[in-house]
Formats: C-alpha cells, structure tokens, sequence
C-alpha cells in the first residue's frame, strides 16, 4: 500500500491561522499532502467550508478542533479528530470559548493602553477578520507590530504578550476533562497536543484514565527523543499517534514542506476509514 502525506494539526483564519479553510486545502494539494486535520482553536467555524472544497480534489480532510484547557498552572490543548462540527456540544463549547477569548482581549488591550500602547481592540478584530470566531494573542501582535509598537510578531510576545508578560492575561479554560468529554459527545477521538515533557511524565496516566485518546508524538521541532518516548507510551498505553506541524500560514512556510506518514499515525487514520 501506497504511504499518504499527513499533517494533522493545521489553522486556517476561522481561528488564528492566515488564510481560508478553502485556501488551506488548496495550499494542503499543493503542497502535495493527502490528508490533513483542519484544528482552529476552540471552533468549528472552519470545518464545514474544508470539507466542502476538499471534495473532487485528491486529498481528505479530518474535521477537527484544538481545545485550550487549564489544568493545575498549566495550558494544555486537546486536539479532537473526526469530530461532528454540528454537534451541540461543541457549538455551545464554541459559544463560550469566544466569549471567553474575547473578554481577555479587551483586557490585553487594556493593559497595553495602561502602558501607554496605543493599540484598540477594533484593530485586533480587523487584522483577525469577520471570519475569525476565535481571538488569540497573534491578532493582537499582529496589531502590535502593524502598528509600529514592535517590528515582529516575536517581539510583541516577548515584549507583552508571552506567558507571564506585562500585558499577559490568563483565561478561565475548562479542565482537560471536560474538554474530552465534549470532544467524545461529538463523536470524535481527544488527543493531547504538543505535551510538555514535564507534564507529560506526571499526567499521562491520569489523563488515560479519563479518556485521552492519543499523543501528538511529531511535529517539526520536537526532538527525536521526545518523540520516541511518546511514541513508546501510546504503544504501551494502547493510544493513537498523532503528528501535525501546526502550521499557521505562510510565514511558516510552504504547507506540505513538512509531513508524516500514513504508517505513523495508521491505527487513527485506519480507526475511521481513511486508509
């Protein structure tokens, strides 16, 4: 059998990704990937409009979500592959999510204005988009660096906007818990995404016990023995393997410079079909 490209972590700018979910899966066939997972944070508004232009074209998309969660002083993301993107769960979870994310915008805004940076939540929502139902801190350093308050995106992370920076604000996300249980009442497979190797060594077992799916094992810049050490758990603890680059526009790179293969995250894929 044939090995298929795969990139199962992908943003398009129905969260903070830069283009389209239609320009996604033409970047995705041009690029020459066979399968990909579209992963908006914390919404679904993106799946639908995939699905549709992957259709007559050589490629399958995997609709899917990530799900920020807070457990203990942790972020930790919850990706959700083969999810129902109208299932009821999931539309009143995206609900929520934005609320959420847009309440801790307006204060990020409000601490870089206390500051004396002149930036206004009306210019983080028009960099973000009327497509984008879900605002995350590269709109509003986008908007920094528009702006002329930094020269990059990087810097207004490190000079603002990174965890713990001046203007940083945490959010009240759901557990890791409830986040897999609305990934589950959608029908879908809940994987952790891009584990911290600390947090991963302590919670693994605990988060198996309550559902977890799957590991997120490669991605671009994870060191092999990171890699295999997951690899090795998921095969000990009978979960899935996953891999994406998380890939967020251009500025990254050429979608499909950098891809799996079908045989490493077979049992997912083989799970619902697509090979």
């Amino acid at each position: 059998m044939q090995l298929k490209r795969v990139d199962l972590h992908i943003h398009s700018h129905a969260s903070d990704g830069q283009l389209s979910p239609t320009a996604v899966v033409n970047a995705a066939v041009r690029g020459r990937l066979d399968v990909i997972a579209v992963t908006d944070h914390d919404t679904v508004a993106g799946v639908n409009e995939a699905l549709a232009a992957a259709r007559g074209q050589p490629i399958d998309v995997v609709p899917g979500i990530e799900l920020s969660t807070r457990h203990g002083a942790h972020e930790i993301h919850i990706l959700g592959y083969f999810i129902d993107p109208d299932s009821p769960s999931l539309r009143a979870y995206q609900s929520e999510a934005g609320d959420r994310r847009a309440g801790r915008m307006q204060e990020m805004v409000r601490r870089l204005q206390g500051l004396g940076v002149g930036v206004r939540y009306e210019d983080v929502l028009r960099i973000a988009g009327p497509e984008a139902s879900s605002l995350g801190r590269p709109h509003l350093a986008r908007a920094l660096q528009e702006a002329g308050h930094t020269r990059s995106v990087g810097e207004a992370f490190d000079l603002y906007l990174k965890d713990g920076g001046s203007a940083f604000v945490e959010t009240e996300f759901p557990g890791v818990r409830e986040a897999m249980e609305t990934i589950h009442a959608a029908g879908g497979v809940a994987v952790w995404a891009h584990p911290e190797l600390e947090v991963f060594d302590r919670e693994i077992r605990t988060f198996r016990t309550w559902g977890m799916n799957g590991i997120e094992c490669f991605r671009p810049n994870t060191p092999p023995v990171e890699s295999m050490l997951y690899e090795k758990v998921a095969r000990e603890m009978g979960l899935f393997r996953t891999g994406g680059s998380d890939w967020h526009g251009p500025h990254r790179g050429r979608l499909g410079d950098w891809a799996i293969r079908s045989g490493e995250v077979r049992e997912l894929l083989a799970s619902r079909g697509v090979i």
